[in-house]
């Protein structure tokens, strides 16, 4: 295994192809990670602290009792990822990433940001996105119920379907044309 300690510290990982691996108690503080794979790995009980994750792939993996505080995805696959399982995720910033299938369900993960992302069938139900950021963002197929989206920005997102009779929409920005959508849920025609 290549991470034999159980604490880093301002390291670089260049490269890494660990997919299949699991990894227990490690914690990564301010640590950058570029082009590296980990595919259906576990990381059980690890912290990612302020961390930078570039042209990275973690599908289906799994993070049980992990938390990420300030971490921040450039360009990377976050694939089937159930982020519920985590113990904290605070500060996330996806910037340019894939996050298809990804399970944010009752969440309240503050300061959250998706900027130019693709969150196909994510889902976002009963979770509390306040302030969060999702400006130009593809969210074909994901699921928004009960979501308190109070102040997020939507900006820019696309394929989005957002009933507002059964989600808080207090102060959200929207763009045109998008922003149509909204109505769908209501019974109202538009000439």
């Amino acid at each position: 295994m290549i991470f034999k300690k159980k604490a880093y510290y301002q390291e670089s990982f260049t490269s890494l192809s660990l997919d299949g691996e699991a990894f227990e108690g490690i914690e990564f503080e301010e640590c950058q990670f570029y082009k590296c794979s980990f595919v259906n790995c576990t990381f059980e009980g690890c912290k990612f602290l302020e961390c930078k994750i570039n042209e990275c792939r973690f599908s289906a993996d799994k993070v049980p009792h992990t938390r990420f505080i300030e971490v921040k995805f450039t360009t990377s696959q976050l694939i089937g990822i159930d982020w519920t399982k985590a113990d904290a995720i605070e500060g996330l910033e996806f910037t340019d990433s894939k996050l298809n299938y990804s399970n944010f369900r009752l969440l309240k993960p503050p300061r959250i940001k998706m900027i130019r992302c693709e969150a196909k069938e994510a889902d976002f139900t009963e979770a509390d996105l306040t302030g969060a950021i999702f400006t130009g963002t593809d969210f074909e197929n994901s699921r928004f119920f009960k979501t308190n989206l109070t102040g997020a920005d939507f900006k820019g997102a696309k394929n989005y379907f957002i009933d507002a009779r059964v989600n808080t929409l207090k102060k959200t920005k929207f763009s045109m044309p998008e922003a149509l959508s909204l109505l769908n849920g209501l019974d109202v025609i538009i000439e």
